[in-house]
């Protein structure tokens, strides 16, 4: 499967959904659940990873269950070089360009490429980059973030750009797990109306169908919900829907 062919077809007809867990969190087992799940609900992909690198016989463990109970892409969504699995469809390879630490920039990519190359794994180069949400999050923590200051989009703007021009496909605008605040709706906009066909994902904190169309709506291509499909089988559905509803 060509994962990035399959995203920008499919965003042709509408806007896209994620599911995010965490392999940290669950059983693998339970992983698939949540996945099937997702699946039926009509998200468009699966998303494994977190902001603790599981190890990697778990990791393995996880994606294979999650790969028996559905046929949707498995992107790969890693902390570090540890979170890279050969059985993932995808990867999403991606620099953290607000980390104070070239680590997370440039460093833990270069330990992670040879095992890209190595596994088959399709890369989707990505800027990701963690907007201010009101609490320290544990992505921001342990990634030695500055976060993009809430009333600055204009850095989210040129950080957005300079990844257009390294050539990157994604810009993710995350505001963290357990996020007090969202991203904000002119942050979206901004960097949309600056990146073009660049597509842009939003996540952190979307917990209920008003703000995922709200999201959408600023100019997200995609919303990703990770805790929500943990805690609310009825609300996770909802934002799917109406996520896939906003015409």
């Amino acid at each position: 499967m060509d994962v990035y062919e399959y995203i920008t077809n499919r965003r042709k007809s509408c806007p896209l959904h994620f599911t995010l867990i965490d392999p940290d969190k669950q059983t693998p087992e339970r992983a698939a659940e949540m996945a099937a799940k997702a699946k039926e609900y009509g998200s468009d992909a699966i998303m494994v990873g977190g902001s603790h690198a599981a190890t990697i016989e778990f990791l393995d463990q996880c994606i294979q269950k999650i790969k028996e109970k559905t046929d949707i892409p498995v992107i790969l969504f890693p902390s570090s070089h540890a979170g890279v699995s050969k059985y993932a469809d995808a990867i999403f390879f991606m620099s953290l360009f607000n980390s104070r630490s070239p680590q997370y920039i440039v460093g833990e990519q270069m330990k992670g490429a040879v095992l890209v190359r190595d596994f088959g794994l399709e890369p989707l180069p990505m800027v990701y980059l963690i907007v201010e949400s009101g609490t320290m999050t544990a992505a921001a923590y342990s990634s030695d973030v500055q976060p993009i200051p809430r009333n600055k989009p204009e850095f989210a703007v040129g950080y957005s750009l300079e990844a257009k021009y390294f050539g990157m496909k994604f810009t993710y605008l995350e505001a963290g797990s357990g996020a007090q605040e969202t991203v904000p709706g002119e942050m979206i906009a901004a960097v949309k109306k600056t990146v073009g066909d660049m597509l842009v994902i939003v996540g952190g904190g979307i917990r209920d169908p008003g703000t995922a169309i709200e999201k959408i709506k600023a100019g997200a291509d995609i919303i990703v919900t990770g805790t929500i499909a943990e805690d609310d089988n009825d609300k996770f559905a909802d934002i799917i829907r109406a996520v896939k509803n906003v015409k």
